[in-house]
């Protein structure tokens, strides 16, 4: 399982920077649209938007695995070494518990309900399901890291 998350991270990162630079690119040619020819463009505005959201939500996922989330670990760290592992293995039980319900199945709820009435964006024209998409993607994302975490810390405490 360590190897599907290392290509999923590896594809995460790979996608975050593509992101970025599209969302560079969109607010300079906004900028550029705007002050120097005088007619702004509503695409790029909405464009980088919905960039945006799915930076923020992809990049959630990166920063799960990597680490990199803002944690309070003083009460975690005076406990003794198992202590801390099952203190961990609870927190991404949680995680778990949170991407798979409000994420994964909401966020499914979510593109359900924007692409049976069909509602699209105002500016693109597409099907606001797709950029919503992102939640329950990003879910499952979050989901398979902390079930990686999960089995990781596992193994350290029964030694399997």
């Amino acid at each position: 399982m360590n190897t599907v998350t290392s290509h999923i991270e590896s594809l995460l990162k790979k996608l975050l920077v593509l992101l970025s630079a599209l969302i560079v690119v969109g607010v300079t040619w906004q900028v550029i649209s705007r002050y120097v020819l005088q007619a702004p463009s509503s695409v790029t505005e909405e464009a980088a938007r919905f960039i945006l959201i799915w930076i923020s939500l992809f990049g959630a996922a990166y920063a799960y695995q990597t680490g990199s989330h803002l944690g309070l670990d003083i009460v975690v760290n005076k406990l003794s070494e198992k202590g801390q592992i099952f203190a961990a293995m609870l927190s991404h039980v949680f995680v778990v518990g949170f991407a798979l319900n409000v994420m994964v199945f909401g966020g499914f709820s979510l593109v359900d309900l924007t692409m049976s009435p069909i509602q699209t964006s105002a500016a693109l024209e597409i099907k606001m399901g797709y950029v919503y998409f992102a939640v329950p993607l990003s879910g499952l994302i979050i989901v398979v890291f902390g079930l990686n975490k999960i089995k990781d810390l596992a193994s350290q405490v029964w030694g399997r």
